[in-house]
């Protein structure tokens, strides 16, 4: 409660606002741009997951480099993930058919 007073006391001290429905208090775990941040610990939302794994095949080049490119933003959570996009990835080279 302490740092929640002193974070809105130096907003009314610079005479900024912010939006209630943006904020959120007291809580364990927040979604934050498709990640789920609790203490400690950086997941992905489940959402997402679900849109990857959701994905049409691929048909084209440019329908690759997007799946390629959503997939790619959560490397960090896919243990081997250059070992597994790697058939796709060449995929993108010229003259493979």
């Amino acid at each position: 409660m302490r740092h929640l007073q002193e974070v809105l006391q130096l907003l009314r001290n610079n005479h900024l606002f912010v939006k209630q429905r943006k904020c959120t208090f007291g809580t364990h775990q927040i979604e934050y741009l498709g990640h789920v941040i609790s203490a400690g610990k950086v997941t992905i939302d489940a959402t997402k997951v679900e849109g990857v794994s959701n994905w049409p095949t691929p048909k084209s080049i440019k329908e690759l480099r997007g799946f390629l490119g959503l997939s790619g933003y959560y490397r960090r959570f896919i243990r081997n993930y250059g070992v597994m996009a790697r058939p796709l990835t060449n995929l993108l080279k010229k003259d493979i058919p």
